[in-house]
């Protein structure tokens, strides 16, 4: 499944990278760690999304977990995915504010990555409900933006992860919930995070990375406190209650495998998304699997 490294014959092991968040590491932890029998050894690099969508941009890995809303620069070099990834239902980002019911008209917002999905589902929100458009938008680390919104140096803050579950701790109040109005706009569930591998590897071995996939979250399934050390070493400042309710959202039927609707779902996502003029189009079998 992947190249013969010329002084050991072994293979190499296939360069990846996802987030050290607890519903990625919950994913990969049986095939991280050799448990899945002749699937091929990982090298992981541990990156927030925004560094993997820049990886992606520059085609630096073999595998990476991606914001669905960069798939339209990558999908020339790098093939979807048909699980692993983040998509779901009542899952989507949130604008925190410090005053409830905030008019972000001419306001600073911070934003965890111009090209991450949750700025895209926040684009697409505002272009319907703030016909006046938003001020300054800051890009932040994501773990930066509840701090930076209680203390006032900026406005709103767009959160992700296990925000959802923690930002009434810095005082701070949901303004909108973007997953809430892409569901009631369109029916679908929303699309998050991808994963994507090089389409240089092959047909058979993206089939066969895809079925590695889908075995490791099974065998998460099937046995979560075997992945527990891993999701808790690489998430020790989150309460383990906290990380269990991030895994249990994030971590579901889609990540087996998309689907009809998930697929439905990044389509829309990526449509809607070009008409507006935020990304470019793509092709209609660019999300297409080998």
């Amino acid at each position: 499944m992947s190249s013969s490294d010329s002084t050991t014959g072994e293979p190499e092991p296939l360069r990846i990278a996802y987030s050290p968040c607890p519903n990625d590491t919950f994913v990969f932890d049986a095939w991280a760690h050799g448990r899945i029998p002749g699937a091929p050894a990982l090298d992981v690099t541990f990156a927030d999304i925004d560094l993997t969508n820049g990886m992606a941009e520059r085609g630096e890995l073999d595998v990476l977990k991606v914001s669905y809303a960069v798939l339209p620069w990558v999908l020339e070099e790098y093939a979807l995915l048909p699980c692993g990834g983040a998509l779901g239902r009542g899952c989507g980002p949130l604008v925190l504010t410090r005053e409830p019911g905030l008019d972000l008209t001419g306001k600073t917002v911070a934003v965890p990555s111009e090209r991450s999905t949750a700025y895209l589902l926040f684009r697409l929100w505002a272009a319907d409900v703030l016909p006046g458009g938003v001020g300054e938008v800051v890009v932040l680390p994501f773990h930066e933006i509840m701090p930076a919104v209680r203390d006032g140096r900026v406005d709103a803050g767009l959160v992700i992860h296990e925000a959802r579950f923690t930002y009434q701790d810095y005082g701070l109040h949901c303004l909108a919930d973007m997953g809430e109005h892409w569901e009631a706009t369109t029916g679908l569930p929303i699309p998050l995070g991808a994963i994507i591998a090089r389409r240089s590897l092959g047909a058979e071995t993206l089939r066969a990375l895809a079925e590695t996939a889908r075995t490791s979250v099974r065998m998460a399934w099937d046995d979560p406190e075997a992945s527990r050390p891993y999701v808790r070493e690489h998430a020790q400042e989150l309460d383990p209650a906290v990380a269990d309710q991030h895994i249990g959202l994030y971590v579901n039927e889609f990540t087996a495998g998309l689907g009809d609707a998930g697929y439905a779902a990044v389509r829309g996502l990526l449509t809607r998304a070009a008409a507006e003029g935020l990304v470019p189009a793509i092709a209609p079998d660019a999300l297409a699997f080998p």
